[in-house]
């Protein structure tokens, strides 16, 4: 991989884990570094999935294909955060 698609990854997993925590309720207690990574898993598995579906390349924006991705950061970022939650308390 190219420096270029990696610095695009984190680009575009900064952008994807921040959408999913602002679709999250209520205060995240996760750092910043573990929301990039949920958002570039997100973004990857949401285009594969997008791609399975055959709604991946579309006209103009894909939306189908940016909510998908959204959504699984959304519950990557809850699942995150119910472990350092319990990973705290314990």
């Amino acid at each position: 991989m190219a420096v270029s698609g990696i610095i695009s990854a984190i680009i575009i997993g900064l952008i994807i884990g921040a959408l999913g925590r602002l679709v999250v309720p209520g205060r995240q207690a996760i750092p910043i570094w573990l929301t990039v990574v949920i958002g570039i898993i997100a973004a990857l598995i949401g285009s594969a999935i997008a791609r399975g579906l055959g709604v991946a390349t579309t006209p103009g924006i894909d939306w189908i294909e940016l909510i998908i991705q959204v959504a699984l950061a959304a519950v990557g970022v809850t699942a995150a955060v119910a472990l350092y939650r319990r990973r705290s308390v314990g």
